[in-house]
Order: C-alpha cells, then structure tokens, then sequence
C-alpha cells in the first residue's frame, strides 16, 4: 500500500495523523507532492516507518532544511520525480500544467499531482492519475490523503479528520 499527500501547509498534526494512519496501514511507501512549507512539518513523516518520496511545491521555501530532515529517511526532489516502484512507473509532480499530457503519454502507470487542493482519481487506459487534495485543511476545510494499492491498482481518497 502507497500512502500519498500533498499541500500539508505546517499543519503538523494532519501529518502526524497521516503517519499513523500510513503505518497502520503498512505502508510501504509515503509520496508527498509538495507543499510542505517547513522541515519541522516534513520530519512528521518519518513516523510513517517507511520510506518517503516528495517534490518541492510552489510554497517550499526551506529546501535546504526539507532535504536535510527528509534525506534520513527519502528523497526530495525538484519535480518532476520520476520512479519505479513495485514494477510500476510513478511520475510525481506538484503543479498540474503537465498533467494531461503526462497521463496522455502512456509513460507512467501512475500519475501523482498536488496543488489544487482538490481530490481526483482518474484512469486513462493504463495510467491511474492521483491528486490526494490537501492535507493541510487550510483552503477546503477538508484534511485529505490518497491510498494506492500497486497489486489491484485501486486508489481512493480518505479523511484525515
């Protein structure tokens, strides 16, 4: 199982909850896809027990300290990231501009996009396209996550609360 947020914005206790939730479930991969403002927020993912994936967003303004705290545990990266994980190609992004082109192109077995703060799950042919919305609550008043389960190829959106 592949535990996936975005657009935490520093609230520290939806991260907190999205490890938990992440652990127990036994995931054996975080994707974060940008926008975890500062370290203290990002290190919340260690938690989850397991390795970590992330871009930078718009709003990363640390980098520095991001890659610092996540490097002991993942990788962050400019975006795009591209990965293979469990025989699957992942492209993982913050800004949506390419989005449609990437899914159009076959390329990726899964698409992983933040930003908008808003949900989807979308399979075009192969290729499962992931925004989790916001994890943070800040601009919905929703907190978000996405679950992605490489063997059956299901996603769904869940609540932090």
């Amino acid at each position: 199982m592949v535990g996936i947020l975005s657009d935490s914005h520093d609230n520290i206790y939806k991260v907190r909850r999205a490890a938990e939730l992440f652990r127990s479930l036994s995931c054996n991969l975080v994707i974060h896809a940008g926008d975890f403002i500062a370290p203290f927020a990002a290190q919340e993912l260690e938690a989850a027990g397991c390795p970590v994936k992330a871009v930078f967003g718009n709003c990363d303004g640390e980098r520095d300290g991001l890659k610092k705290h996540i490097g002991s545990f993942g990788e962050i990266a400019d975006a795009p990231l591209v990965f293979d994980w469990e025989e699957m190609r992942f492209l993982l992004t913050h800004l949506e501009g390419r989005v449609e082109k990437d899914l159009a192109s076959q390329a990726y077995d899964v698409v992983i996009f933040g930003h908008t703060h808003t949900p989807v799950i979308r399979t075009v042919g192969k290729t499962t396209l992931i925004n989790p919305g916001e994890a943070g609550g800040w601009l919905s008043g929703k907190c978000t996550a996405a679950l992605f389960d490489p063997v059956s190829g299901n996603a769904e959106i869940v609540s932090l609360g």
